[in-house]
């Protein structure tokens, strides 16, 4: 009779190790999607942001570089724009290299 009562503990106990290692990677998955929703997502929209405004420039805009040159865009091409950024002086810039778009007018107070 003694034998079948081992048999039921093992059992028992074969369950609540189931259940453990269950509890045992909550931990990590959680740690996953905090991760996913504190780093990723806002990262990937920001991007996706910056993409559309690339997408977006257009010839008279006034932008500002990654580098922190100010100007206006003069000509735009499918990777380059061409950017004045005083009177007689025009660099060209990646596209992508673009930070961000200027309200207009905004050159004239700097």
């Amino acid at each position: 009779m003694s034998f079948f009562i081992s048999d039921a503990l093992a059992q028992g106990e074969a369950a609540a190790s189931a259940g453990g290692s269950f509890m045992a990677l909550l931990p990590l998955i959680l740690f996953a999607v905090i991760f996913y929703f504190l780093l990723i997502r806002p990262q990937a929209k920001r991007q996706k942001e910056h993409r559309k405004m690339v997408e977006s420039l257009a010839k008279g805009d006034e932008i500002i570089t990654v580098g922190g040159m100010a100007g206006s865009i003069n000509e735009i091409g499918e990777n380059f724009a061409q950017v004045q950024i005083a009177e007689g002086v025009q660099v060209k810039v990646r596209r992508s290299a673009v930070e961000s778009i200027l309200p207009k007018g905004t050159l004239k107070e700097l």
